[in-house]
């Protein structure tokens, strides 16, 4: 039987290449977090993480464009009770989201900025110092 506390997502680590990660804010919510969605039966995380961020945010990535960095838990910022299961990918693109769907609002931010906004537990704990391990090593 599947976990039914356990949402498996795909997310994306989105930088600029100039010291900033793109954070989303889903309508409703004050959390900022990576774009990205839960991966469908049959999918793949990295077919996820595309078909995810073409609908949230209007990147178009290729599959060669993404990095995986890793498989990360941490509690689900807008569903109390539960954990995210979040398939990680690093991805580089430079140009401004156009936030769809539930995205209420998309922004770049670098490390200050971000660490001074409400972030989902999966950005605060592992994808933030990510971002600069990525940085230190550019």
């Amino acid at each position: 039987m599947p976990d039914t506390k356990t949402i498996r997502i795909a997310a994306a680590l989105i930088d600029d290449g100039e010291g900033r990660t793109l954070l989303v804010r889903k309508a409703g919510t004050k959390w900022f977090m990576q774009a990205g969605g839960k991966i469908e039966a049959g999918e793949s995380p990295v077919d996820a993480l595309c078909r995810e961020l073409h609908e949230e945010i209007g990147f178009s990535v290729d599959r060669a464009m993404t990095r995986h960095l890793g498989c990360f838990t941490a509690p689900a910022a807008n569903e109390p009770g539960r954990s995210v299961q979040a398939e990680l990918f690093h991805v580089r693109i430079a140009h401004n989201p156009i936030p769809s769907l539930e995205i209420e609002e998309a922004v770049w931010a670098d490390r200050a900025t971000a660490d001074a906004m409400p972030l989902a537990p999966l950005t605060r704990d592992h994808v933030l110092p990510l971002l600069s391990a990525l940085a230190a090593n550019a």
